[in-house]
């Protein structure tokens, strides 16, 4: 190439000489117009200076796109008491095609499979819904990959690929509900999260109310109750979650807001993510550019509600970062808004809705400085659910719940029992 060039500029040396200039009448003109020819139809010879001169040029004529049809994929599930495990689960999904569409499995499919949901198909939706690594959602979705339902996938909704995790999905005859997507090669594995379950869930919502109900910490129950049943109970409440900066990276969309934008600011504890919680989070989207989210730490949580949050901040975090609504996140947010917080995160709103949980009459207004500068808005939250009222139904339950804990507890102990590394995100 630069060869050519360098003979490109010394053949223009000959135009600006005058070289060429002396070439006049009939004759000159059929001697310039026979040497633009060969430069123009051979690559050889008096014209090959010229040709990679010309030749980025015609790279430049626009050609037809051909249009790749995007990878989609599929992946199912309960979704019942939705955790970052879930949220997780759908981001390893996503990494695996183009497009995500999600099976939301039906309440009579639950029950008959693994016992009583705790949140009703259209909080279920909300929530799944709500992540952000989904595109389409498929309501009342079979528990069992059928033929007849593969083919609607495959057919139908155009999927390439069926995906689930390494943990065993087993039918209640011990069949593998993905057999057939494994059979005609049209499933992918990913990893499970580890550390989260609903029924890890459903044991700490159990075990934290009983606690409160008889007026104890954690700590001193511990210390109160001899026996190794009692310890096996607060083992199962803490939480086998190990938090990693990567993990918070990958569900976070590190973006800051772009100039003049209207940071709107909200915050809570967000314990036990729920429909609730995303119905809000969306409305208060809707009032700015970006949403930032301030996460209460778990002493603030335990100081105002009496006993420590079912999910842990790390837990919390990452359940509210997968959210499509939430742009940032504070993590252990301050419980009252400072206005050295306001102009750090160069705020311009911060909103409060009606439903709410967990203030202590007679407190200082953690929102006094907001109020007083006119930047607060109180916005009424769509639906009335709260952490209490999902808890509550499974402690109101209890008896149908345990029953269903232990039905699942025996396929998660042969999980971990047989373990093996399995790479992944």
């Amino acid at each position: 190439m630069m060869m050519g060039l360098l003979a490109f500029e010394s053949h223009q040396g000959l135009w600006s000489s005058g070289y060429y200039s002396q070439l006049f009448g009939i004759g000159g003109v059929l001697i310039t117009l026979t040497i633009l020819m060969l430069s123009t139809v051979y690559f050889g010879g008096i014209g090959a200076p010229f040709a990679p001169y010309f030749w980025p040029y015609l790279g430049q004529v626009p050609k037809k796109r051909e249009h790749k049809r995007p990878v989609r994929v599929y992946m199912d599930g309960c979704f019942d008491l939705m955790h970052y495990g879930h949220a997780n689960a759908l981001r390893q999904a996503k990494l695996l095609g183009n497009q995500l569409v999600v099976g939301v499995v039906s309440d009579e499919e639950i029950v008959a499979n693994k016992g009583p949901p705790v949140l009703s198909m259209e909080e279920r939706l909300t929530l799944v819904s709500g992540l952000k690594w989904v595109d389409e959602v498929i309501p009342n979705a079979p528990y069992e990959i059928t033929e007849e339902f593969m083919n609607t996938l495959f057919n139908k909704y155009n999927i390439d690929y069926i995906i689930h995790g390494d943990d065993p999905c087993l039918l209640p005859d011990g069949t593998d509900a993905y057999a057939l997507a494994k059979k005609v090669g049209r499933y992918k594995q990913i990893k499970r999260t580890e550390g989260v379950s609903s029924t890890d869930i459903v044991g700490r919502i159990l075990l934290t109310f009983k606690q409160k109900d008889a007026d104890t910490d954690l700590n001193v129950a511990v210390a109160e109750k001899a026996g190794e049943k009692s310890n096996e109970e607060v083992k199962s409440q803490l939480s086998h979650f190990l938090p990693t900066s990567r993990r918070i990276m990958q569900f976070s969309n590190g973006q800051v807001p772009s100039p003049g934008a209207r940071v709107v600011y909200v915050d809570g504890a967000f314990d036990l993510f729920h429909a609730g919680h995303v119905e809000f989070l969306r409305s208060a989207r809707q009032l700015g550019d970006f949403l930032l989210v301030g996460i209460y730490d778990d002493q603030s949580i335990r100081d105002r509600r009496g006993c420590r949050p079912i999910m842990h901040l790390h837990e919390r975090t990452l359940s509210v970062l997968a959210c499509r609504y939430v742009d940032e996140v504070i993590i252990g947010a301050p419980w009252e808004v400072s206005k050295d917080m306001i102009t750090t995160f160069n705020i311009s709103l911060i909103v409060h809705g009606t439903v709410a949980e967990g203030n202590s009459a007679g407190e200082i207004d953690p929102y006094a400085v907001p109020k007083s500068m006119g930047i607060f808005q109180t916005i009424r939250s769509p639906k009335s659910i709260t952490t209490l009222s999902v808890a509550t139904r499974i402690v109101d339950n209890h008896e149908a719940y345990k029953k269903r804990n232990l039905k699942k507890k025996a396929s998660e102990d042969r999980y971990y029992t047989e373990k093996k590394f399995v790479s992944g995100d």
